[in-house]
């Protein structure tokens, strides 16, 4: 029986040397039940110890009559078991030689009717990292010296295999985790690619009292992490606005995702936010990432979300209150840490009552709005705008500008500007690609435009000049030159100014 008893050790250890990693623990089990079998034991169990000291069963097998040890983590109870485990000591018990202090292991024997029950604790690099253990329920049994030396040999034969598949699990997360960081950053990188071709708008730039309060809003927005809700007239510059606010969280150093919930097709704008899976619907031949998983840890921007459709809103909701959504077509929960600032020109209270958009869903939008004014209620920065553009498309285009026309002002800043600073931008690359010299001279290209731009003042160019100059003027208290006077608000020369004063007879009213 001993030469039988070494062959099989020696077949095990041969078996255990070539075992691939997702074979290890059934065949674990597998030589559990061997030995079990040949020495006429009743139970084997073999466990793990984790990190924080549990002791977790990984197999056991039984006979027909004695139930397996179930698989898990080992009661905390047994705490002197686990205690003498953990410390390296061979365990030989029958309830009879128990300590006092081992009252809950003394209960389990009386419960289980236990008769004799041997763990050897297995070692690795000199850290213990299991045990295993055969129990008798129908007699008591002895350990001879000899027998457990090799259940030893053999368990730490188990626990060599289980570590290197150990090894192989943590190279494998490793590795996914390396890919899916990879797989992150081409999704990102494409997603650049394709905002890369959008021309750079305008900065933040201007100094009117409703736009400053503006930008303090938003500085005591954009680090908290709160959802903005961004209203305004298209465009007065809520996309830059989001941009600004992304830029001044923690969560910079991740792009902003971009979403235009009007400019995608009802069909697709589900897969778009959301992702699908592959086989979602006809054409879709791969599964893809949606905008909220690339926003996962970043910030998404959702433009116009007051024409998401209504189908949606409620998928949308679920995100902006838990986090989790399923792509479409698919069934597994995704969880995602995406803050979202959103946009829209129209009025959601009255979609709302119109039913149009969920009530729910704007009340949770509308945690912290923030509304952008129209161009025509901020007049003042006109000047300073209009001047930032020059100098985008200066150095676009190589010219160098050093003045606007006094007239070409007067008209910039008197016209309504229904298009807000998106039109005034094109109206300054019309102008630049026409310059001949170092004098802007803008014309408001259209009739309409030209009749809108002089229909407060009498019709000619004088009189608009007149009228314009004397409300600036008036707004300043006849003060021409240093910060905030009338020829800095004009955006000309203390100079020019003057002489134009002089010129159209401008005097203040007494």
């Amino acid at each position: 029986m001993e030469f039988a008893f070494e062959r099989m050790l020696a077949n095990l250890s041969a078996r255990f040397a070539n075992v691939v990693a997702e074979e290890v623990e059934p065949e674990i089990q597998r030589a559990q039940k061997q030995l079990r079998e040949f020495l006429g034991f009743d139970r084997s169990t073999f466990g793990e110890f984790r990190d924080d000291g549990s002791l977790v069963v990984l197999s056991s097998t039984a006979t027909e009559f004695v139930e397996p040890t179930p698989l898990g983590p080992l009661p905390v109870q047994l705490d002197w078991f686990l205690a003498k485990l953990r410390e390296g000591e061979i365990l030989q018990t029958i309830p009879e030689d128990l300590p006092p202090e081992a009252v809950a292991e003394a209960e389990y024997c009386r419960r289980t009717g236990l008769r004799a029950h041997l763990s050897v604790p297995l070692r690795i690099g000199g850290q213990i990292v299991g045990a295993i253990a055969f129990s008798a329920f129908r007699e008591t049994r002895a350990w001879p010296s000899d027998l457990v030396v090799r259940f030893k040999l053999v368990g730490e034969v188990l626990a060599q295999a289980l570590a290197r598949k150990r090894e192989q699990e943590k190279l494998l997360a490793a590795m996914a985790e390396i890919k899916a960081l990879k797989n992150r950053l081409e999704r990102e990188n494409a997603y650049l690619q394709q905002v890369s071709q959008i021309k750079p708008r305008l900065g933040l730039v201007g100094k009117s009292p409703r736009f400053l309060n503006v930008l303090e809003e938003v500085r005591q927005v954009a680090p908290t992490g709160a959802t903005v809700l961004l209203l305004g007239e298209t465009g007065t510059g809520k996309e830059v606005l989001a941009q600004a606010i992304h830029e001044a969280s923690d969560r910079r150093s991740r792009p902003m995702i971009k979403v235009n919930c009007a400019a995608l097709p009802a069909a697709l704008i589900e897969s778009e936010l959301f992702g699908r899976e592959k086989g979602a619907f006809t054409g879709a031949l791969a599964r893809q990432a949606g905008r909220f998983e690339l926003a996962d840890g970043s910030t998404i921007f959702l433009d116009e979300v007051g024409e998401l459709p209504l189908e949606l809103q409620a998928k949308l909701l679920r995100v902006l209150q838990e986090g989790e959504f399923e792509r479409l077509g698919g069934s597994r929960t995704i969880k995602v840490d995406a803050r979202v600032i959103a946009a829209t020109n129209r009025q959601l209270a009255q979609a709302v009552s119109e039913g149009k958009f969920r009530q729910d869903l704007f009340y949770r939008l509308d945690v912290f709005p923030v509304e952008l004014p129209p161009l025509r209620e901020r007049r003042e920065d006109i000047p300073l705008l209009a001047w930032t553009f020059v100098k985008e498309f200066g150095n676009s285009m190589g010219k160098l500008i050093d003045h606007i026309a006094d007239e070409s002002m007067a008209a910039l800043t008197t016209y309504r500007w229904p298009g807000n600073i998106r039109e005034l931008r094109n109206v300054i690359e019309r102008a630049m690609i026409l310059a001949q010299g170092p004098t802007l001279h803008i014309k408001l290209g259209h009739a309409l435009l030209r009749q809108q731009a002089v229909s407060s003042a009498t019709g000619t160019l004088d009189a608009v000049e007149r009228a314009h100059i004397t409300k600036t003027l008036e707004r300043c208290d006849w003060r021409i030159r240093g910060s905030s006077g009338a020829a800095e608000l004009l955006g000309i020369k203390p100079t020019t100014l003057e002489s134009r004063i002089k010129r159209l007879g401008l005097a203040p009213q007494r």
